[in-house]
C-alpha cells in the first residue's frame, strides 16, 4: 500500500506518509501534510479506511479526492488525533498559538 503525493506524484508506505503529517485542527478536523520529496504541503481529513483530500472553501473542506487505506483508523484526543494501522499509532497534535515549534 503506497500514498500519494498530488504535488510531485511521488508515493509514500505508510509509516513515511504518516510521519509527515503535522499540525492537527481540530475545528476543522484537518490534518496538514508536507511531503517529504517536494515540500508540497495538503490538507487532509481521515477517515475509517480512507483519507479524503480536497480544498478548504468556507471553513470546510471540499473532498474531491479519496484513497483507500484499508484498516485506517482515526481517535480524537484533546489536543491531538491519533491515526492508527495494524498495530501502529501516529499522533498528530494539535498546534497552539503561541507554542510554534514545540512539539
Amino acid at each position: 500500500m503506497l500514498i500519494p503525493c498530488f504535488g510531485c506524484e511521488s508515493r509514500f508506505c505508510p509509516d513515511e506518509y504518516f510521519c509527515a503529517c503535522h499540525d492537527y485542527n481540530r475545528g476543522t478536523d484537518l490534518v496538514a501534510w508536507t511531503c517529504p520529496q517536494c515540500g508540497n504541503r495538503d490538507e487532509l481529513r481521515v477517515f475509517p479506511g480512507e483519507l479524503g483530500f480536497g480544498y478548504s472553501r468556507h471553513g470546510r473542506l471540499d473532498i474531491c479526492d479519496r484513497v483507500r487505506v484499508p484498516g485506517l483508523r482515526r481517535r480524537r484526543q484533546d489536543l491531538r488525533l491519533d491515526i492508527s494501522l495494524d498495530e501502529k499509532v501516529w499522533r498528530v497534535l494539535t498546534r497552539l498559538p503561541g507554542l510554534a515549534g514545540t512539539r
